[in-house]
């Protein structure tokens, strides 16, 4: 295409081009966009594949031009964890009743009362959690988080109901894995990404100098890889390289050792996994941190402890940490279709899919 129109070619020259590829290749055709060839080129929105491309290479051969790589991105953007959904829920309590049930709360040990009052207590969590004064106080109003395991994933469900709640679990093992170890398998090899590869195969090396995570989480943590850190912006300049990536997903905690080690003052507030166990490929149990504070996991497994890492995301209202941006925007609408065509997608993340799900 540059060839033969420069690196500017007209808007009816890249759409043209877009639709070649699906043409030729259906494989690479995106079924959730509107016409299956978006994630290569969008006239409306000058995005894609071929406009991302062609921006990169304007940039080498100008100055070094600093325009955004799409249009209309900030109505976008947002439509993430802390955006404010209309959530309707039965039984709910106010006033006098909502202030019972809180001290209630603090005092219950009864599981079932817990979970019941919890249910209960939605509406008004949301409320909290949709209050910039007030968000960041949602583990002490409710401090049944920090020692009742499965209230993260009660609270996801009300939002969105059980048949998104179960997507991950349900697609990952038999539809997302396999091609994300093959899609992994073409990028430029490193020692880390050999070694989660292999992992997640299950033909590691127990003797090798880099420690092997279970099957599950190596694969998870291949996203990480086929989906590395965008550039940094204003706020934080610089890219993080994807090793370092891979820490703001899952902490490893050898279970000899206290836990009091990995709490107190954190910088920001996006939750990553704490997984205790004897090695990373013997995990005990999973931990979400957020501030500073350990909520238990219901999962024994690490793919459902990923799962409600994603879905902790939702219920306390945080956005995605940036140099995770494009892994979990991918988990939430290919895996969980969360806002799909609403939300902003790099074209990674619309390549990416395409490959997967054809």
């Amino acid at each position: 295409m540059i060839e033969q129109y420069g690196t500017t070619p007209p808007m009816d020259i890249r759409t043209r081009y877009a639709l070649g590829i699906v043409t030729l290749f259906p494989c690479l055709k995106d079924p959730y966009s509107e016409k299956g060839y978006e994630h290569f080129f969008d006239a409306k929105s000058n995005g894609g594949y071929i406009a991302w491309k062609l921006k990169n290479m304007q940039r080498e051969l100008s100055s070094g031009s600093r325009r955004s790589s799409s249009s209309g991105r900030d109505s976008s953007r947002n439509r993430g964890p802390q955006l404010e959904r209309p959530v309707t829920a039965e039984h709910q309590l106010d006033g006098d009743l909502c202030r019972e049930a809180l001290s209630f709360l603090r005092h219950c040990t009864e599981e079932g009362q817990i979970f019941m009052k919890m249910k209960q207590t939605f509406q008004y969590r949301r409320m909290l959690i949709q209050d910039s004064e007030k968000c960041e106080t949602i583990l002490t109003v409710f401090p049944r988080f920090l020692d009742t395991k499965g209230l993260v994933l009660q609270d996801f469900q009300m939002m969105f109901g059980e048949e998104t709640a179960s997507k991950l679990l349900e697609k990952w093992g038999t539809l997302l894995k396999q091609k994300v170890i093959k899609e992994a398998k073409n990028l430029t090899k490193t020692p880390t990404l050999d070694s989660l590869i292999q992992s997640a195969e299950e033909n590691h090396d127990e003797n090798e100098d880099l420690p092997a995570w279970d099957s599950d989480m190596a694969a998870l943590l291949l996203l990480v890889y086929l989906l590395p850190p965008p550039p940094g912006g204003k706020k934080q300049p610089g890219k993080i390289a994807v090793r370092e990536a891979l820490k703001r997903v899952v902490h490893f905690h050898k279970s000899c050792r206290s836990l009091q080690e990995v709490t107190g003052p954190v910088q920001g507030r996006q939750p990553y996994i704490l997984a205790v166990g004897t090695s990373r490929a013997s995990i005990n149990d999973y931990y979400i941190v957020v501030d500073g504070q350990l909520i238990p996991c219901k999962a024994k497994s690490s793919l459902s402890a990923f799962d409600e890492l994603f879905k902790a995301h939702y219920v306390f209202g945080i956005s995605y940490d940036q140099p995770l941006q494009n892994m979990y925007t991918f988990v939430q609408t290919t895996i969980y279709n969360i806002d799909v065509g609403l939300c902003h997608e790099s074209p990674r993340v619309k390549d990416l899919r395409s490959k997967l799900l054809n």
